[in-house]
């Protein structure tokens, strides 16, 4: 028998999504690159096989008591998969942390923090003296204040937490206080009260309460901005009595004993009993949420915020960025007592080796305070890589999907040295990219292809990177060597960029951004490029946008950090970003993009539908007297099958068309509706030549690159980028003048392919005469903008500026830009 160690993953017969009966054979211990146009598969394999089967495999040899405890992947839709270790995946896009999560606690960065201000500094007596740092902390001997002789208790690494008892009484260590908003509760001061003008005893069912607030001696029936101070001040914060009313209903009067509940305590209490998102959602329109005034925002208590390293305390390090809050922390040790430098090295050291990993990775710019839930994807990706990392497993499949998302070429580096010491440390590597800087690194590549959806799903190539090309079917092989052409549109000669005017900006400084005084031109496309943190969505998220809605809309206020803005005054803007277009499976590419209800109403416009009375309301899938009823149209069933997961099946009556069989018997031509919408973009244009209106709109999506998306396909599980370009099909045929266009990473998710197709759809727009503001960091966009904005960190590393204006030529040619130094490998 050999006792020869398998090298490689056998996959064979492989179904999931839209492959189709793949066989492919993925090397171990190695770093794997899958790559492919959107939508031919590459995340089915990475995920829905590779993923899938080593996690489950792994689970199902846990006892039967710990499974049921764990969230599991269902079996893939697989022949065999022969040698797949067990597996962790690293998600394009990782869940959004709750409100106690920072990123000093994901990062676990806030754990050595607390024990170094534990351990290290300078505790105060009970009597509030300040006593020198001492080695008895730590050997938890006891020790006395010098100056009155009380013992001293210093506070252990757990009562520094805010997620423990270190939390700030007041907002219970979320750093946010909610406050009932009086403004909100009364919308209309106009109307009386006996008109509904407290909204919260409307809305709660507190009907009564105006017959009882007049025992209190306010007048119900005068407006409320007539009513005196006091009378106002009952309504508001009135006492909880007991009033004997009279009510009048159907049944007769009644006399009864009823308690006043002011409208403040209304709102207070209805939010305690908010146990759903829907009950919540209808509270928080009353609530205000703001900075805790005890704390400051810091989520410590005043005992947590007492012991002091030098002149700082455990809040003051946690507002710093990373990049100083390390600087800081290799400075503690020498400041101390001798025999407190070997522990104090020791921390410092712990430290700066959890923090490198994080600022290779560009996140260098975060302050550990900062909230993880307001975390970009990517950042939040780049957080869980790091701490795979530190974890120093061995023998582990990762499966990364898009690591390079947000990351600035810079950075792009200190990806592939992480994922060389997860391979350093024995475990096998297999991502999902587009980005080539990434795909070069492979020792492996497998394209999956050639097209997408149903034209997609099988292996077209499989190489290292440099002999890809061997293979006549590889569409990625010519942007690995350079031989494609980068630029692709026409781009506007530098001296006429600003022919068609300008938008001018001034600022004042804002968070670590030095204040501004940029001009973006009209009718162009511009990037806004720079290392991550470098101040690129404030810009243009926190400063440009609100600055324009304000400048053309009456009651909203300009940014008080905006000095000048010059715009022509019918200027509208729009934001098109990458997040999910709708919440659950019913929102579809056919309802999204507005074809489904003329669809709707053609069909109920056929002879047969006509003679069985049925109307357009009947053909909805939602609530339609042809939707399914057993998965209540939404494609799906979810099975409980006890103590392994719940499983998501595509439904066994309708077969994930969403409808009941009898739907099928209404035809046009010779399609019914649960077909069509069964068929993809490309397909369905053929099927609605006759309908203008429904065929103008799939040629749009069509034109933006998303001819291979089916009707029927749930948004919520569509892309980034795809999401995107959905949301830009109502644009494309209008007059876009006066428009801005502001998008964020718009190639998020896209192969160099499809990055050519988006540059298309970016031509139209300002060939209609909109104006186009992409924040990127990729290449082969950057290098097509007729004009780029470089922001990047000053020198002194104390904020961020902009470094270079102008053509991708120019920023190349501008030996302090970072961005400059890879686009002159890409114009070369």
């Amino acid at each position: 028998m050999s006792n020869q160690a398998p090298d490689h993953i056998r996959v064979r017969g492989a179904k999931v999504h839209n492959l189709r009966e793949v066989d492919v054979d993925i090397p171990l211990n190695s770093l794997v690159g899958i790559a492919g146009v959107s939508g031919s598969g590459k995340s089915s394999l990475a995920l829905g096989v590779l993923y899938a089967e080593g996690s489950r495999r792994y689970i199902e040899a846990l006892s039967t008591y710990t499974r049921r405890r764990m969230s599991q992947s269902p079996r893939a839709q697989v022949d065999s998969v022969e040698h797949v270790p067990a597996a962790l995946a690293l998600r394009q896009r990782p869940a959004v942390p709750g409100i106690r999560s920072t990123f000093g606690t994901s990062t676990e960065l806030l754990n050595v923090l607390r024990l170094m201000f534990s351990r290290l500094s300078s505790h105060t007596c009970p009597n509030g003296h300040r006593v020198e740092p001492t080695i008895s902390v730590a050997a938890e001997t006891p020790f006395y204040c010098p100056t009155c002789g009380e013992q001293v208790h210093p506070p252990g690494a757990e009562e520094l937490s805010f997620n423990s008892s270190g939390a700030c009484p007041t907002c219970e260590g979320t750093g946010t206080v909610r406050s009932v908003d009086d403004a909100a509760l009364i919308p209309d001061p106009s109307k009386t009260i006996d008109e509904g003008a407290i909204v919260p005893w409307q809305m709660f069912g507190f009907n009564v309460q105006p017959d009882i607030v007049r025992e209190f001696g306010v007048r119900t029936d005068v407006p409320w901005n007539k009513l005196r101070e006091d009378e106002k001040q009952i309504v508001l914060d009135g006492p909880e009595e007991k009033k004997h009313i009279t009510v009048s209903t159907k049944k007769g009067v009644h006399e009864l004993d009823f308690t006043f509940r002011n409208a403040r305590l209304t709102v207070t209490e209805e939010l305690k009993r908010a146990d759903t998102e829907k009950r919540l959602a209808k509270v928080s329109r009353f609530l205000h949420e703001g900075t805790c005034s005890e704390c400051h925002g810091t989520r410590l208590s005043p005992r947590a915020r007492t012991p002091v390293i030098g002149e700082h305390n455990l809040a003051d390090i946690t507002a710093m960025t990373l990049d100083d809050a390390l600087a800081w922390s290799q400075s503690v040790p020498e400041h101390l007592p001798a025999d407190m430098q070997r522990m104090a090295t020791g921390l410092a050291t712990t430290f700066a080796e959890m923090a490198r990993r994080l600022i290779e990775l560009g996140l260098g710019y975060l302050s550990l305070d900062r909230a993880g839930s307001t975390l970009s994807t990517g950042e939040r990706q780049r957080v869980q890589l790091a701490r795979a990392v530190r974890n120093r497993t061995t023998g582990v499949l990762y499966v990364l999907d898009e690591p390079s998302i947000g990351l600035h070429p810079v950075n792009v580096e200190g990806l592939l040295g992480v994922m060389r010491d997860l391979l350093d440390d024995g475990n096998s590597v297999i991502f999902v990219d587009h980005d080539v800087q990434v795909l070069r690194a492979a020792d492996w590549l497998i394209e999956i292809g050639p097209g997408s959806g149903k034209e997609g799903g099988t292996v077209i190539a499989e190489n290292i990177p440099e002999k890809l090309a061997d293979s006549k079917k590889s569409l990625l092989a010519g942007f690995l060597t350079g031989e494609k052409e980068a630029i692709v549109r026409d781009i506007v000669k530098p001296d006429d960029v600003f022919a068609l005017g300008a938008i001018s900006l001034r600022t004042d400084t804002i968070h670590t951004v030095a204040a501004l005084s940029v001009d973006i031109p009209l009718g162009r496309l511009t990037a806004i490029t720079g290392v991550s943190g470098s101040g690129k969505s404030t810009l243009l998220m926190e400063t440009l946008v609100p600055a324009l809605h304000a400048q053309s809309t009456a009651d909203a206020a300009m940014p008080s950090h905006v000095r000048e803005l010059h715009a022509p005054d019918d200027v509208k803007v729009q934001v098109v970003d990458a997040t999910p277009i709708g919440h659950n499976v019913r929102s579809t590419v056919a309802t999204y993009s507005g074809v489904m209800d003329q669809l709707r109403k053609n069909y109920a416009a056929t002879d047969t539908a006509r003679a069985d009375g049925l109307s357009a309301s009947d053909f909805s899938y939602n609530t339609g007297s042809l939707a399914c009823p057993r998965c209540e149209g939404t494609g799906e069933i979810t099975l409980d099958v006890q103590f392994l997961p719940d499983l998501d099946i595509v439904c066994p009556d309708c077969d994930g068309s969403r409808y009941a069989p009898e739907a099928a018997k209404y035809l046009r031509g010779d399609i019914s509706l649960p077909a069509l919408l069964q068929c993809t973009v490309r397909e369905a244009m053929e099927h609605t030549d006759d309908l203008p209106s429904v065929h103008r709109k799939l040629t749009k999506l069509e034109e933006l690159g998303l001819g291979y998306l089916t009707l029927g396909e749930a948004t919520p599980a569509l892309s980034g980028g795809e999401a995107q370009r959905l949301k830009l099909v109502s644009q494309m045929n209008r007059d876009q003048t006066g428009t801005v266009f502001v998008l964020d990473e718009p190639s998020v998710g896209l192969h160099p392919l499809d990055v050519q197709t988006l540059l298309g759809v970016l031509d139209k727009l300002t060939a209609k005469g909109a104006t186009v503001i992409v924040i990127e960091h990729d290449l082969d966009l950057i290098v097509n903008a007729d004009h780029v904005i470089d922001l990047g960190l000053r020198e002194d590393n104390t904020g961020s500026e902009i470094i270079a204006t102008g053509s991708p030529a120019d920023i190349a040619n501008n030996a302090n830009s970072l961005t400059g130094k890879y686009l002159a490998h890409k114009l070369e």
